[in-house]
């Protein structure tokens, strides 16, 4: 029973480093624009394609976050973050963000500036 127990704890073990490796890139997105994001796009920062809005229907309000999860297990860290807001379809854009080491993004809008600005932690 015991050679069970710990044979159990090791595959476990296995599993759970296995399923960090393949989510190095997964971040928290938090929106305090003032403003509802309609959409999302993260791509690797070496090609030219937004991929597709992973918000799909759904918006990103203000005041909310949406942790992004990567289903595959690729290497690249470096990838482009970009989001539309709902209201007028402007957007903004932030080029080689490495995923590895940011586990949240905070997105903020300054009116008086116009200007949009992201902190990654």
């Amino acid at each position: 029973m015991r050679l069970n127990l710990l044979s159990a704890a090791a595959l476990v073990s296995m599993v759970a480093t296995t399923a960090l490796a393949q989510s190095r890139q997964d971040f928290t997105l938090i929106n305090r624009t003032g403003y509802d994001i309609s959409e999302v796009y993260v791509s690797p920062s070496k090609t030219d394609d937004w991929e597709e809005d992973i918000l799909g229907d759904d918006l990103l309000e203000d005041g909310e976050r949406a942790n992004i999860t990567f289903s595959r297990a690729g290497k690249t860290c470096m990838w482009d973050l970009k989001v539309v807001y709902s209201d007028d379809d402007s957007s903004a854009v932030w080029h080689d963000i490495n995923l590895c080491q940011v586990e949240r993004v905070t997105i903020r809008y300054n009116r008086k500036s116009d200007t949009t600005s992201a902190t990654f932690d």
